[in-house]
């Protein structure tokens, strides 16, 4: 005859590394609760749970609303390793969503993870980072990392930092710089960044060059892109394989040779020719950008000089479907046939 007996085993949808969630609304605040236990398994399995739930964006207002990001602030100074990557990792999700990043900016996250930018477990620092890139999209954002003082150590440990993680730094200063400047160019940002031009990694090279557009774009910027020496190394990347790198090197050059120095820098390292080579190309994504860098070139009498024997080049971007392109070339073209006015051509 058949016995009942109750199985030793965990049913199969029951994860013993997580917290069992209270009914209905006394989810998340009993978690709450957990994650302020003095007991580290809790804690941990607290974490595990709540990883889950950010994912979705009604459970993230939720938890900002219960005071969980002061909680988690706390628990990023934790002494156990899980704790903390659970803790950067809920984090990280939760900035992944338009009402966390609110939140976290709000809360003051941003200094609090500032703390962990030197702990040894990488899988911590990618998640602080993934945190900083997403808030500094917003401008609130980028001025919360300003305010925190946080652009020198980024910029020191771009010379550090494993590669994934290089990245999503440089995608950080990007947004940053946009706003402000003057502490990374104290810092020593461009001669770093330069160095960075000549990383083995496409996607370090193109956004380093990114960085450098957004460093240029202010006037100061600009004389430190040519006291450095950034131009010709630029204007080598013109011929990199990536177009993504040949791109933004290109953006980089068109801002840094609106001054008269970097123009003239420029012209010394025979910028004209891998320019014209991208203007060429119909399908390169640089075109419109070295078209634009040109027409700067062309208000040098050499460069003047030098671009009248390609304006065919030119007159071809004029069949150009972008109609961004055909009007840079139509400018550019203006540029090089101008002459200098003659009072002797009145008579």
């Amino acid at each position: 005859m058949a016995q009942p007996r109750i199985s030793a085993y965990l049913p199969p949808d029951i994860d013993p590394t997580k917290a069992a969630l209270a009914f209905g609304r006394r989810a998340l605040p009993k978690l709450n609760e957990e994650l302020q236990s003095p007991e580290l398994l809790t804690q941990q399995r607290a974490l595990m749970a709540l990883c889950d739930l950010v994912h979705d964006p009604e459970k993230v207002y939720q938890a900002i609303a219960l005071g969980f990001l002061d909680s988690l602030k706390t628990l990023l100074g934790h002494q156990d390793q899980t704790v903390r990557q659970k803790a950067t990792e809920v984090l990280s999700v939760m900035a992944s969503h338009s009402i966390g990043r609110e939140g976290l900016i709000q809360s003051g996250v941003i200094s609090a993870l500032a703390g962990l930018l030197d702990d040894p477990v990488d899988i911590c620092r990618k998640n602080i980072h993934q945190t900083f890139d997403m808030l500094a999209k917003l401008p609130q954002g980028a001025g919360g990392v300003l305010r925190a003082g946080l652009i020198p150590p980024l910029v020191l440990k771009l010379n550090t930092e494993l590669d994934e993680i290089q990245e999503l730094i440089l995608d950080t200063l990007s947004n940053c710089l946009r706003v402000e400047v003057s502490e990374a160019l104290e810092a020593g940002a461009v001669t770093v960044l330069k160095e960075k031009l000549s990383h083995p990694s496409a996607a370090i090279r193109s956004k380093a060059a990114w960085v450098l557009l957004e460093i240029s774009s202010h006037a100061e910027g600009k004389m430190a892109m040519c006291n450095e020496e950034v131009i010709p190394v630029l204007l080598n990347l013109l011929e990199d394989t990536q177009p993504e790198v040949q791109e933004n090197s290109a953006g980089a050059l068109m801002f840094a040779l609106v001054t008269p120095q970097g123009r003239s820098s420029a012209m010394g390292a025979e910028a004209i020719p891998p320019l014209l080579t991208l203007v060429a190309e119909e399908t390169s994504k640089a075109r419109l950008n070295a078209i634009k860098t040109l027409t700067l070139l062309a208000e040098l009498p050499e460069g003047r000089q030098t671009l009248l024997d390609h304006r065919d080049t030119l007159l071809r971007c004029l069949d150009d479907p972008s109609e961004a392109v055909q009007r840079a070339a139509e400018i550019a073209i203006t540029v090089i046939d101008w002459k200098p006015f003659c009072s002797r051509d009145l008579f």
